[in-house]
């Protein structure tokens, strides 16, 4: 055993010295591509055998064309020649006229020969990457009976879904197709008892797995499809009780890039099987995206365009993503203009909180985004059994909470388009006009489409001009603590400063101040009003007063508040490890053989999941010698005449180095605390270093105890130490994982036949910050 591992890894050593690192594009691995077609020439298409009647329905309201060019099957036989050719055809595209394949860059290069070929194109902006993650990952607590009862109310209550209990309104007639991981349970839950009594799961696909049984794997699909349209006991947790409803699993753990293949495919076999509502708590964004492509162009952003033009309202979650400094950015595809984006607020009908983790906008290229909001906590049916149920947090849950209102909104005028939807949907919401990158136009309301008769906010304030750069709100009237909501913008109308807070409203008492700016818009107490700096100025400051003291406010600087993502970084590690005897002339060590290693690592990526880095460490190696006999190093160096005869205690020799390293990263799988995932390092290096031999042993001479310790420090005593090179490869997962360190050179050479005396391989384990 010993041997095999020994011969593995010098193997693994001679791969690694005589390869040099080379950039993400030349690796030779399988990546994900769009193979785009000339034409669609000699296929036939008949949308009336095609099409679900409903979806038929639905081009004639938006006046889309069933005959479209996007709508004819791509030729088959140019598809069966680009399969011939690659690794995997993953799936195809009607309205793209393309094929998603897995293939090397040999495979590709032999496709992009092909005549009826286009063009290729990597899914991602980068030629290689190894790894993709839903982005709105939930996490959920076991709730009280007391939890359970107060979140089934509030989180229908926020959104007034009484008014349109009261109305019979439950989203009848209205057909929502849901994306996601997985539906386990979903035929057996009680949640769903309804939907299956009523036959009104209508269809199911499992894209990766290319059959209808969706109800297993990822349980996030159960949950958001209950906070649509699941119950409990009778009681609502999503609005939608009486839709229909179209199941697709269009996620797996880990894929590389795969999923935005499945999910484009899950909006074409939307439309054919007549959607009318998309709800998509998917997402794409850092852990293959960069923050300025959030701007409406992804492939996936391409079709839920589409989508919308031929008729689908597409809602789709903000993304969890505002808790990374390197991020604060929404992901795709709720960066898309037709994309109904939904951001987070906390659970709570007397407070208006952001929810921390919820992605805030507005999208690259400057555009409004969210849309409107909901609440990113909710309760929703777990999958651990047919009976339970789970508080959980997540944009995810917001993006149903809307979609299931949406169905609601739309059964109450179902001549409304989906766009015609989509802004009434805005000015539904309990923030409009005022819209900012947080809350976009707030919390949609019931009562807007309930009640068709709206009478504008009555003015709660008014501006006063203080100076050419100062501006003053004064409340008109007495009213208890509530929210202001305020923002400036600058003169192209984009939001430079914006902010909120819990003020008290007294007339002649409460004074809001702001010191700078250009354009000011504010909601307070339910009515919006704006005002502009006599004498604009870049800076905006705000003071608040009551005549006792001052209250809290949040403000963010929106250009502050968008980095652009760095293509490098620095990352502190640490290394706590053993030396492992390997080859049959090892000197053994004890289990107090230890070695330490803390230095800093700068790292260059060429694509979310590929780096190349080079690391400064310092360390230091104890070997400590099992055995009192001499061994062939102190009989080399001359020390048995000194050893000879004494009860050694101890053997220890000590080396310091200070190293340097080349190694390229691999991201295997995204995920973790610190973003950093399942990562794979491999390296070479080249060190210096110095030694210290240290004998501890007790003088024979003396017979009576006790006996005198003596202890004899030799320095520099392995002149073949001072320089030393070897591989490095590291395993880890987002800041812990395994390390192995193998090296190459002998410390001390053989002399007179003497066998290798210092273990080569040091194992342990590898901490990165």
């Amino acid at each position: 055993m010993k041997k095999t591992l020994f011969f593995g890894l010098l193997l693994v050593a001679t791969i690694a010295l005589q390869a040099q690192p080379r950039p993400a594009t030349q690796l030779p691995v399988q990546g994900i591509y769009w193979v785009f077609l000339t034409d669609k020439e000699g296929t036939t298409f008949d949308p009336y055998t095609y099409f679900d009647p409903k979806a038929i329905e639905r081009y004639a309201q938006v006046k889309a064309d069933l005959y479209d060019p996007t709508n004819y099957p791509v030729n088959p036989s140019y598809e069966e020649g680009v399969s011939a050719l690659v690794e995997e055809n993953i799936g195809t595209s009607r309205w793209m006229n393309a094929i998603g394949v897995s293939a090397t860059k040999e495979q590709i290069s032999r496709v992009e020969q092909l005549p009826y070929v286009l063009r290729v194109e990597a899914i991602s902006s980068d030629d290689w990457q190894l790894s993709s993650r839903s982005a709105a990952q939930p996490t959920y607590t076991d709730p009280t009976a007391e939890e359970l009862d107060s979140t089934l109310d509030i989180q229908l209550i926020r959104m007034g879904g009484s008014l349109f209990r009261q109305a019979g309104i439950d989203g009848k007639g209205v057909r929502i197709a849901v994306f996601d991981g997985g539906f386990p349970r979903v035929n057996t839950h009680d949640a769903f008892r309804h939907l299956r009594d009523d036959g009104r799961i209508l269809k199911t696909w499992n894209f990766p797995n290319k059959k209808e049984d969706v109800y297993g794997w990822n349980s996030h699909g159960t949950m958001t499809l209950s906070c649509i349209a699941g119950r409990k006991d009778g009681r609502d947790l999503g609005l939608a009780t009486g839709a229909e409803f179209l199941l697709a699993r269009t996620e797996i753990e880990a894929e590389p890039f795969k999923e935005e293949i499945w999910w484009m495919q899950a909006v074409e076999w939307a439309d054919r099987n007549g959607a009318n509502i998309i709800s998509s708590s998917l997402g794409y964004g850092k852990d293959r995206y960069y923050t300025r492509q959030m701007d409406g162009t992804s492939y996936v952003a391409r079709a839920a365009n589409l989508a919308a033009r031929k008729g689908m309202l597409v809602v789709n979650s903000a993304g969890n993503e505002n808790d990374d400094a390197a991020w604060k950015i929404l992901i795709t595809p709720a960066d898309a203009d037709s994309v109904l984006c939904v951001g987070g607020i906390e659970r709570s009908l007397t407070e208006y909180r952001h929810i921390s983790f919820a992605s805030v906008g507005p999208t690259a290229d400057g555009r409004q985004k969210p849309n409107v909001t909901a609440f990113a906590h909710a309760m929703a049916a777990g999958s651990s059994s047919d009976h339970k149920y789970e508080l959980v947090y997540g944009t995810s849950f917001s993006c149903p909470l809307v979609a299931g209102f949406a169905a609601c909104a739309w059964q109450t005028n179902r001549q409304l388009t989906n766009m015609q939807l989509f802004e009434a949907l805005q000015r539904s919401a309990d923030l409009y006009p005022y819209c900012d990158y947080t809350f976009g136009y707030g919390v949609p309301q019931a009562s807007y489409f309930v009640n068709p008769n709206h009478q504008p906010a009555a003015p709660t304030f008014r501006f006063e001009v203080v100076d050419d750069s100062t501006l003053a709100l004064l409340p008109l009237h007495n009213m208890d603590t509530t929210y202001l909501f305020y923002k400036n913008t600058d003169a192209s109308g984009a939001i430079t400063h914006y902010g909120w807070g819990r003020f008290p409203a007294t007339e002649g008492t409460t004074r809001i101040t702001f010191y700078g700016g250009n354009h000011i818009t504010a909601h307070f107490g339910g009515y919006t009003a704006e005002a502009s700096f006599p004498t604009p100025t870049p800076h905006e400051l705000m003071s608040r007063t009551d005549g006792k003291k001052e209250y809290a406010y949040t403000m963010r600087d929106v250009r502050a508040d968008k980095p652009e993502e760095k293509r490098s970084h620095w990352e502190f590690s640490a290394q706590l490890g053993a030396p492992i005897s390997i080859g049959d002339g090892a000197i053994s060590s004890t289990p107090l053989s230890l070695s330490g290693r803390i230095g800093l690592r700068y790292m260059y990526s060429f694509s979310k999941a590929y780096r190349l880095g080079i690391a400064l460490e310092w360390g230091a190696m104890n070997y400590e010698y099992a055995g009192r006999a001499i061994n062939p190093m102190e009989q080399a160096l001359g020390l048995n005449s000194i050893i000879n005869g004494t009860d050694v205690k101890r053997r220890q020799l000590t080396m310091d180095e200070v190293s340097i390293e080349l190694f390229q990263r691999v991201r295997l799988v995204p995920g973790g605390l610190a973003h950093n995932g399942l990562h794979w390092d491999l390296g070479i290096y080249c060190s210096y270093g110095w030694d210290t031999y240290l004998i501890k042993y007790k003088d024979a001479s003396f017979t009576t105890a006790p006996r005198q310790v003596h202890e004899f420090h030799y320095n520099s005593l392995l002149d073949d130490y001072r320089i030393n090179y070897g591989i490095t490869t590291r395993l880890t997962y987002d800041i812990i994982g395994l390390y192995a360190r193998l090296r190459l050179n002998d410390i001390w050479r053989p002399a007179d036949e003497l066998p290798l005396l210092l273990p080569r391989l040091e194992v342990g384990i590898n901490i990165e910050l």
